[in-house]
C-alpha cells in the first residue's frame, strides 16, 4: 500500500512539473540561428534534397559515429551475454520446428524484395526520406523473415563480423580523408556534389549512407542470429 501511494505521488509531482512546462512553453514563431543556416544552407553546400540528411552525416556526423557505435556495444553485449546458452543438445536441436513450406517458400520469394528495399532507401537517403539507419533496419528484417520461417538456419557469424567492422573502418577512414581532403571531418565534399536532385550528387552522403546502412543491418543481424542460437531456458 506505501509503494503504491509512494508510486502515485511520484507520478503526480512529475505530471505537475510537465503541466507546469506545458502552461509556461511558447513556441518559437522564427528558427534560430543555427537552424536557419541549416535550412538554407544545406542544398547550396552539399546538394542534398533530403535537409534531414545532410545535418545527420554532415553537420552532426560525429554524433552519427557516436549512435553507431553505441548500437555496436549493445549488440557486442547481447552476444556476450548470450553465448553461454548456445550449448544445444540434439534433443534441443531436433526440438525446433520449422515454419512450415507455405511459410518456407514466401521468405524466399520476399527476402530478396525485402534486401532490395533496404538498399533503396539507404542509397537514396540523400534524395527522399530514410537512410542508412531505416534502411539497415530493413535489411535485418529479411533475416529476422528467415529465422521465423526456418528457426534451425544459421548464419555466418565470421561474415556479419566482417561486414559490421569493415563498414565501421571505412565509415572512420572517410571521416579521416574529410579533413585530409575537404574542410573537417566526415565533409562529404570530398567527391564532387554532381547535379542537385540526382542518384549521383551529394558527394560522399550515399556512401556514408551505404556503409551506415550495411553496419546497422549487420549489428541487428548479429543481434538476431544470437538470440536464435540461443537455448531457450
Amino acid at each position: 500500500m506505501i509503494k503504491r501511494l509512494l508510486a502515485l505521488l511520484l507520478i503526480g509531482g512529475l505530471g505537475g512539473v510537465f503541466l507546469l512546462l506545458w502552461l509556461d512553453f511558447t513556441p518559437p514563431t522564427e528558427l534560430n540561428e543555427v537552424a536557419r543556416y541549416y535550412a538554407e544552407q544545406s542544398a547550396p553546400d552539399l546538394g542534398t534534397v533530403n535537409i534531414t540528411t545532410a545535418i545527420i552525416v554532415t553537420y552532426r556526423g560525429l554524433d552519427t559515429l557516436g549512435e553507431v557505435t553505441v548500437l555496436f556495444l549493445s549488440a557486442a553485449v547481447v552476444g556476450m551475454v548470450l553465448v553461454r546458452g548456445r550449448r544445444r543438445t540434439a534433443a534441443t536441436a531436433e526440438g525446433l520446428v520449422s515454419g512450415g513450406e507455405l511459410l518456407a517458400s514466401g521468405s524466399r520469394l520476399l527476402v530478396p524484395l525485402i534486401l532490395l528495399l533496404g538498399v533503396y532507401i539507404f542509397v537514396n537517403g540523400h534524395l527522399t526520406p530514410g537512410g542508412g539507419f531505416q534502411g539497415g533496419a530493413i535489411l535485418a528484417s529479411a533475416v529476422l523473415l528467415m529465422l521465423l520461417a526456418d528457426p534451425t538456419r544459421r548464419f555466418s557469424h565470421r561474415l556479419i563480423t566482417l561486414v559490421e567492422s569493415s563498414t565501421g573502418l571505412s565509415y572512420v577512414l572517410l571521416g579521416v580523408v574529410g579533413i585530409v581532403l575537404a574542410g573537417g571531418f566526415l565533409d562529404t565534399r570530398i567527391l564532387p556534389l554532381g547535379e542537385f536532385g540526382t542518384l549521383f550528387s551529394a558527394g560522399a552522403i550515399p556512401l556514408i549512407y551505404s556503409l551506415i546502412g550495411l553496419k546497422v543491418g549487420a549489428e541487428f543481424a548479429s543481434m538476431l542470429a544470437n538470440l536464435s542460437e540461443t537455448e531457450a531456458l
